[in-house]
């Protein structure tokens, strides 16, 4: 898809008015209901479908059927960054009314950092061929991990703060409380941190390690840097809205990583095949209507089995407690 710069910057101005009006109709700090969040959820759901709709019309149908396929399997993949995000909150015992501006700040930082990954990994696509061997492999390897993870029996870690966070605590200092949406205070005549925006900035950095797999998952889809660049922002948007919608489901959504593992295993292999094809070796490519149907096809068995699994394991939890006897 042929996009020029005047439609980059219409569109990453559109971006930032939505952003702009998602802060300023929620500026003020308060505890998120499960109909305020389900409403706004649905608002970007139905903004990126006519983004992608959209592209179909001024656009062609391939690239539209790529933006579909990458903001679904993006949309996934961050799904299972709320598990993590469930454990920074807890590790910092942020208030729940902040909570809301903690994710708005930190998925901001997250998509900057992203927009640089995503320009990096353009430019490497485009002057070396044999990069998709590698997101291919990197992709199969981490959906064996995945599964590796998902068979373990092990309880959730506590989140830990890596080094450049840490690094950053120690060189500006942290309050021990929280000061209302206040990033920096005077304390003893010096300038520090409050733990807000320690928080924000534990979440954008994690998401990043996340962008880890989700880049090269995109990348696997199409190769246009416009389309994995606003397939990549509406699907991290919506991510905050989604983390007090589904809060309370995480947990029952046991199947989640068996489904994210069968969906990077399968873009990885697509990725080989394109390597292998863009080389001259006469092998089948996987086309973006089969990818869009695998992902759709694979969410939602993982779902309905994950629901099956959490009603038959509530009864089993029920007589072990001896509820009921």
């Amino acid at each position: 898809m042929d996009v020029s710069m005047t439609l980059w910057v219409l569109t990453i101005l559109g971006l930032c008015a939505l952003i702009a009006a998602d802060f300023f109709i929620g500026r003020k700090p308060h505890d998120v209901s499960v109909r305020e969040a389900g409403i706004w959820t649905v608002v970007w759901i139905v903004l990126a479908a006519l983004f992608g709709v959209g592209l179909l019309v001024f656009g062609d149908s391939q690239a539209s059927g790529e933006f579909f396929a990458g903001f679904i399997t993006e949309k996934s993949l961050s799904v299972d960054n709320l598990f993590v995000f469930i454990l920074i909150m807890a590790k910092f015992s942020v208030p729940t009314h902040l909570q809301q501006r903690v994710l708005l700040f930190g998925v901001l930082i997250a998509l900057v950092l992203r927009a640089v990954f995503i320009a990096a990994g353009a430019a490497i696509i485009a002057s070396f061929s044999w990069v998709f061997y590698l997101f291919g492999a990197f992709l199969i390897y981490t959906a064996w991990k995945l599964i590796q993870e998902a068979r373990s029996d092990e309880e959730d870690e506590e989140f830990e703060e890596n080094r450049l966070l840490k690094s950053v605590e120690r060189k500006f200092g942290v309050a021990d409380r929280y000061h209302g949406t206040k990033l920096f205070i005077q304390e003893h005549g010096k300038k520090v941190m409050t733990p807000l925006l320690v928080v924000m900035l534990a979440i954008g950095m994690t998401d990043v390690l996340f962008a880890m797999d989700s880049i090269p998952a995109i990348f696997g889809l199409t190769q246009d840097p416009y389309i994995v660049f606003t397939a990549n922002a509406f699907a991290l948007m919506g991510l905050r809205q989604l983390y007090f919608l589904i809060g309370g489901l995480l947990q029952k959504l046991v199947h989640l990583s068996y489904g994210l593992s069968v969906i990077l295993g399968f873009i990885g292999v697509k990725l080989v095949l394109h390597a292998l094809h863009e080389n001259g070796v006469n092998v089948p490519e996987i086309s973006i209507p089969v990818s869009l149907g695998v992902i759709c096809g694979v969410l939602v068995i993982t779902t309905v089995t994950s629901l099956m699994a959490a009603r038959k394991q509530a009864p089993a939890e029920t007589d072990k407690s001896g509820v009921g006897v």
